[in-house]
C-alpha cells in the first residue's frame, strides 16, 4: 500500500511508520522537523509541510491510497491542531481523489460504554473531561467534521496511551468504546490504525481500542 501518515514524528506518529514500513508498504510521512524522524528506510519519503495548509499537503498524497492521522493535541500551544490540520487533509485528500482516511481520536471524546465502573464513570471521566476540555474539544470537533465527509474514514478512539512494546492482543470494539479498557501502548494503537486501513467493516465507523 501507498500510504500517507501525518503527526509523524509524534510518539504514535513513529509507531505508525515504522510498523507499516515492516509490513512492506511505501511511505510519505509529512513533517514539520525532519530531524524529530529519526527513520531511514528505501520505502520512506519525509515531505517537510504545513498541516494546516491544505495546499502544500497535495504533493504528499499525490498516488497514495491511504493516510493515517496522528494527529493531536500537544499542551495549550497545540490545542486546535487536531481540528485545523484533519479539515486541510481531507480538503487535499479531495484534490488528490485519495479515499481512506484513519485518525486518532480519544475515548473520553465518545460516550460511556456499558459495563463501566461507578468510579470510572462518576468520578475519573468527569475529571479527565474537565482537566483536558480544550484538547477534548478539539477532537470532538475533529470527529464531526470528519463524520461528515466524504472521505472512507475510521476513527479510532484509544484510552490513556503507554509507551510499553507491541503485543497485538488489544480489544477492538466497531461502534463504540471498549468497556473497562482504560490503557493501551502506543504500538498497538498504532497497529489497530494500520488495521482498520485495511478492514472495510470499519468504513464510516468509530472504533475502540484497549486491553
Amino acid at each position: 500500500m501507498r500510504l500517507t501518515v501525518f503527526g509523524a514524528t509524534g510518539r504514535t506518529g513513529k509507531e505508525v511508520v515504522r510498523q507499516a514500513l515492516d509490513a512492506g508498504h511505501q511511505v510519505t510521512a509529512v513533517v514539520r522537523d525532519p530531524a524529530r524522524l529519526p527513520i531511514s528506510h528505501s520505502a520512506l519519503e519525509v515531505v517537510v509541510a504545513d498541516v494546516t495548509r491544505a495546499s502544500t499537503l497535495r504533493p504528499a498524497l499525490a498516488g497514495r491510497e491511504a493516510v493515517v492521522s496522528a494527529l493531536g493535541p500537544n499542551g495549550r500551544q497545540g490545542v486546535g491542531i487536531t481540528s485545523a490540520g484533519v479539515r486541510a487533509i481531507m480538503q487535499a485528500m479531495d484534490a488528490a481523489d485519495v479515499r481512506r482516511l484513519a485518525v486518532i481520536s480519544a475515548v473520553p471524546v465518545g460516550p460511556v460504554p456499558d459495563g463501566e465502573s461507578f468510579l470510572y464513570r462518576s468520578v475519573l471521566l468527569p475529571l479527565l473531561r474537565r482537566i483536558l476540555r480544550d484538547g477534548y474539544a478539539d477532537l470532538a470537533a475533529m470527529e464531526k467534521e470528519v463524520s461528515r465527509s466524504t472521505t472512507e474514514w475510521t476513527i479510532v478512539r484509544p484510552p490513556r496511551l503507554t509507551d510499553k512494546p507491541l503485543t497485538g492482543t488489544y480489544r477492538r470494539l466497531v461502534g463504540g468504546n471498549v468497556p473497562r479498557g482504560h490503557v493501551i501502548s502506543r504500538a498497538d494503537l498504532a497497529h489497530a490504525l494500520l488495521a482498520v486501513i485495511d478492514d472495510p467493516a470499519t468504513i464510516k465507523q468509530v472504533v475502540g481500542v484497549g486491553y
